[in-house]
């Protein structure tokens, strides 16, 4: 069966979730589907969409319920004789939910994150309009279901990551230009500087691991609002040659690929597709046991957990990689067979799964029930 799909997603910036709709849409159309993607002009989900020969047009709302952009989509659903529209991003959705309004075309919306839902009119409507909620983890099918979304309206189907890439480590001189030395083992995490994704619980584990490996360096890549506090933390604990602030970088996944270890300190979180990253490039990890944290990470087999908003904990984890060479080793030679496990095709042939679903039930999926024993085998979970 050919699909025709229509992916939006109206974020700026390049984030997890674009990555995953570029790879998706990619995929999709490498399996002959059409695959066309609806985004921002100029933002870099669209610009990169381009660059791999993908049919882009601009979706560019200036509020989430914007009138002239759910038109442009509706006429972009005659146009490419679209399928399935799937609507990537929390604010996509409803946008998309007007588009498909009377309709035959089924709304797929993706769930990246594991927040509660707004309880607002406005919410349920959106929501209600999906004829299929992808969750990428059971943490969020577990808060979507507490947020009042039927449970056989929810599939799992974890992130993907292109386990095909190869990523050269970021050279001497690019770490020595942001501040890091020789010296001693680089501790990386790639995160906006957001509260869920608790940058100061990182800075605070840094300063237990300078304890015990005292020429370690910390290398936080990202930017966002706790910038700020972030910068007064590192000074409050005297960590100004220790942690170092990388900003918005185009080579995350170089500077990843060069980690002696992989942190990731959230509180909250979704699945964490960083960590599918790290483990596509046999990296030991580090990581709190937020949201669907779990789900990616086997304790001791691929990875070190620590309880969330536990620095103390984090910090020894990040030092029992360091430190210990058979674990390392153990944790490192997991790695890549536990990434294979999420690789973009088995993600596109569960999404494909759903998109199939609701066409055959006439926009009511059926998928959940179908899909969980898969899903639950890919991710651990029980």
């Amino acid at each position: 069966m050919t699909l025709r799909v229509l992916h939006v997603d109206t974020e700026r910036g390049w984030r997890g979730g674009e990555r995953q709709t570029l790879w998706l849409a990619r995929e999709l159309a490498r399996r002959g589907h059409g695959s066309v993607v609806a985004a921002r002009h100029g933002e870099a989900l669209s610009d990169r969409a381009v660059e791999v020969g993908l049919s882009v047009i601009d979706c560019s709302p200036v509020s989430e319920i914007d009138p002239r952009a759910a038109w442009r989509l509706r006429r972009a659903l005659h146009e490419h004789h679209i399928d399935v529209v799937h609507a990537h991003t929390a604010h996509a959705v409803a946008i998309a939910g007007l588009a498909t309004l009377g309709t035959r075309v089924p709304l797929v919306v993706a769930r990246r994150v594991d927040f509660p839902l707004r309880a607002n009119a406005g919410t349920r409507w959106k929501y209600g309009r999906a004829s299929a909620i992808i969750a990428i983890s059971h943490a969020v099918a577990r808060v979507l279901a507490a947020s009042g979304i039927a449970t056989d309206r929810i599939v799992v189907v974890p992130d993907g990551v292109d386990v095909t890439r190869v990523v050269t480590a970021a050279s001497r001189e690019t770490l020595a230009s942001l501040g890091i030395g020789e010296d001693g083992p680089l501790i990386v995490q790639v995160a906006q500087l957001v509260g869920h994704k608790d940058p100061l619980n990182f800075v605070r584990a840094m300063a237990r691991v300078r304890e015990l490996v005292p020429g370690a360096h910390g290398l936080l890549v990202g930017d966002g609002p706790l910038r700020h506090a972030v910068e007064r933390e590192i000074a409050a604990l005297g960590l100004g040659s220790t942690v170092h602030l990388a900003g918005y970088r185009t080579d995350a996944d170089a500077l990843l690929a060069a980690a002696d270890v992989v942190c990731l300190s959230s509180r909250e979180e979704g699945m964490g597709s960083v960590l599918l990253d790290a483990l596509a490039f046999g990296r030991p990890i580090a990581a709190t046991r937020a949201g669907g944290i779990p789900e990616v990470i086997i304790d001791n087999e691929c990875g070190l957990l620590a309880d969330v908003e536990n620095p103390r904990a984090l910090g020894d984890a990040i030092v029992r990689l360091l430190r210990d060479d058979e674990l390392r080793a153990r944790v490192c030679r997991n790695a890549k067979p536990r990434a294979n496990e999420f690789s973009v095709e088995r993600m596109t042939d569960r999404t494909i799964a759903v998109y199939e679903s609701v066409l055959a039930s006439g926009g009511r999926s059926r998928a959940a029930a179908a899909s969980a024993s898969s899903s639950s085998a890919v991710t651990g979970a029980p």
